[in-house]
């Protein structure tokens, strides 16, 4: 454990954990044990009635809306599913929650997510969902350059690629945040709520 405190005024953001990526091959944690960790988090946080934002990616099935910049990848195959955009079932729904709806990797770019927390007081920002590397890391990094207190939920975020995820991990967190398990974060924001600090 390294995070030493979390504020009373703390959002819970939760990275891309819709349709099309909680069945991805990702690690160390597959998608179902991501989603039942991010739950775990949103009920705590709901509990003591501190917001809860459900980051969601989406696109146009012709791509007009896509990030412009040129990449060494080929372009998407073929149609989405539908409902490939849907932030799953376990956590759709709760009256109270916010959503943001993003077009490229990060959660602020784009998005009224930083007006959505400065709105409410919130200082503080746990992280979680997927991917690690580009969808959690990109919105850590953002939200340290917004002047955020940052906290990842290392357990409750997972990627395609074991290798990534440890080097956002081990070398890239620690410079943006504190990383604590998802219990550790639910017993932190126990005692922040209770004494008004952690």
């Amino acid at each position: 454990m390294t995070i030493t405190t979390l504020d009373s005024s703390s959002a819970l953001v939760v990275i891309d954990l819709q349709n099309a990526t909680v069945n991805a091959p990702v690690t160390p944690a597959s998608g179902t044990e991501v989603v039942a960790r991010a739950v775990e988090l949103a009920r705590a946080f709901h509990d003591h009635q501190a917001p809860v934002v459900l980051v969601r990616v989406t696109a146009r099935a012709d791509g007009s809306d896509a990030a412009p910049g040129r990449n060494e990848l080929p372009p998407h195959p073929g149609s989405l599913p539908e409902n490939w955009d849907a932030i799953v079932d376990d956590l759709a729904g709760h009256p109270d929650d916010i959503v943001v709806t993003k077009r490229t990797w990060g959660a602020f770019h784009g998005t009224d997510l930083d007006l959505q927390l400065r709105r409410r007081g919130v200082t503080q920002i746990v992280l979680a969902g997927l991917t690690t590397s580009i969808g959690v890391e990109s919105t850590a990094r953002a939200a340290y350059d917004h002047g955020y207190h940052v906290t990842l939920a290392t357990d409750a975020m997972a990627d395609l690629n074991p290798e990534a995820h440890r080097h956002s991990v081990e070398r890239i967190f620690p410079l943006l945040g504190q990383t604590a398990s998802t219990s550790e974060i639910v017993e932190l924001l126990a005692k922040a709520h209770t004494h008004g600090y952690a």
